[in-house]
């Protein structure tokens, strides 16, 4: 499941960045996934990975929001409780957040926000 999300989202980054140019570098890919060593994983904690954080941080205020976060799921998948608490945490501080399933909903998503 976790490669069907994966090419999901390169499909989604790669049309954001064809599509919004000059946007294309605050667009950015959260690293939180993945297989690691314990010494790996405390070092990247130490630099404040944060469990659950979103797949994809658009890093502009629109409205009254300060950024958009997008979690990416594909089919059934469904939010960790981290990513729950993270999600709760990143709205009170004045953000964006979705959960989104295919590109369609994304371009939806996106769009939506930007034109706030």
């Amino acid at each position: 499941m976790r490669h069907n999300e994966s090419r999901l989202q390169q499909v989604c980054v790669k049309w954001f960045r064809y599509q919004y140019p000059k946007l294309a570098r605050v667009l950015i890919a959260v690293p939180n996934g993945g297989a690691r060593n314990k010494i790996e994983a405390s070092i990247l904690k130490g630099e404040g990975v944060v469990a659950g954080a979103a797949d994809l941080l658009l890093l502009v205020p629109k409205g009254e929001s300060g950024a958009l976060g997008i979690e990416i799921k594909a089919g059934k998948g469904r939010q960790t409780e981290n990513q729950k608490l993270w999600q709760q945490s990143f709205e009170q501080a004045g953000n964006k957040y979705n959960v989104c399933r295919n590109f369609d909903e994304f371009k939806e998503i996106i769009e939506d926000y930007l034109k706030c």
